[in-house]
C-alpha cells in the first residue's frame, strides 16, 4: 500500500517541543512529511523581523537536528514562500496568487494522496478550502510565539546586568524546545540580542502576520 504525504505548512520559528510531538505524531501513523517553513521573500531575499528572526536555513538546521538530516520519511521543503509585494497573496482564495501559493506546495509531493496539519480551528477551514485535505486535530501548547518572548526576555535581561532571574528565564525556554535546538539558538544568539529591543516590523492581516517590508 503507497504512504500518504502530510503536508505541514508553519512558521517554526523557532520549532518548538510542541511542533516536534506533531511531526513525530505524523511520522509514527506512518506519513511521508512534507515541512514548510515559511518564508518571506522581496528580491529573491529573505525578510526576518522580530516576529520572524530565525531565517529558513536555521530553521532547516533546527528540524534535521530533531529528527536527523537522513530521515527518508521527512521532506524539508523551501517553496511556502511568499513573493513581494506581499498584497497580491490577499485576500486568500479570491487572490489568484494565493491559488498559485497552493501549486507551487504541491508540486513537492511525490505520493498520489495527501492530507495536511493543523490544530487551528481557523487554518483548517482555509486549508479545506484550499483543497488540502487538512486533518482533524487539536492545539497543542507551546507556542513558539512565548518561546520568543522568552527568549528576548534573557537578552534584555543579560543587557541590563540582572541576574536574579536569569536562570528562570533560560530554563522556562529551554524546557520548551527540543534539545538540540538548543543549541542551534544559543549558536545564534547574536540575532536573538538584535531583535530583543527592535520594533517589531510585522503586519497582521486577515489574521495573517506579515513583514511590512515587501508588504507593497
Amino acid at each position: 500500500m503507497e504512504r500518504v504525504a502530510a503536508i505541514y505548512l508553519a512558521h517554526l520559528n523557532p520549532l518548538t517541543l510542541a511542533h516536534a510531538n506533531i511531526i513525530s505524531l505524523l511520522l509514527r501513523k506512518n506519513y511521508n512529511v512534507y515541512i514548510y517553513p515559511v518564508r518571506f521573500l522581496k528580491n529573491d531575499k529573505e525578510i526576518n523581523t522580530r516576529s520572524f528572526p530565525f531565517p529558513y536555513k536555521t530553521r532547516k538546521a533546527m528540524i534535521e537536528s530533531a529528527f536527523g538530516r537522513n530521515n527518508a520519511s521527512i521532506n524539508i521543503c523551501p517553496d511556502y514562500s511568499l513573493e513581494s509585494p506581499f498584497i497580491r497573496y490577499l485576500p486568500p482564495l479570491i487572490s489568484p496568487v494565493s491559488w498559485s501559493l497552493r501549486n507551487q506546495i504541491l508540486r513537492n509531493i511525490r505520493e498520489k494522496e495527501f492530507v495536511s496539519y493543523t490544530g487551528d480551528i481557523a487554518e483548517r477551514i482555509a486549508l479545506t478550502l484550499f483543497r488540502l485535505r487538512p486533518l482533524k486535530a487539536r492545539r497543542q501548547a507551546g507556542s513558539a510565539s512565548n518561546v520568543k518572548e522568552l527568549l528576548y526576555k534573557q537578552a534584555i535581561t543579560e543587557f541590563e546586568g540582572s541576574t536574579s532571574e536569569l536562570k528562570h528565564i533560560e530554563n522556562s525556554w529551554q524546557e520548551k524546545v527540543p534539545h538540540g535546538v538548543i543549541d542551534i539558538i544559543e549558536r545564534h544568539w547574536d540575532v536573538i540580542k538584535d531583535y530583543a529591543k527592535s520594533p517589531d516590523h510585522t503586519l497582521r492581516v486577515l489574521g495573517m502576520k506579515i513583514p511590512k517590508e515587501g508588504f507593497v
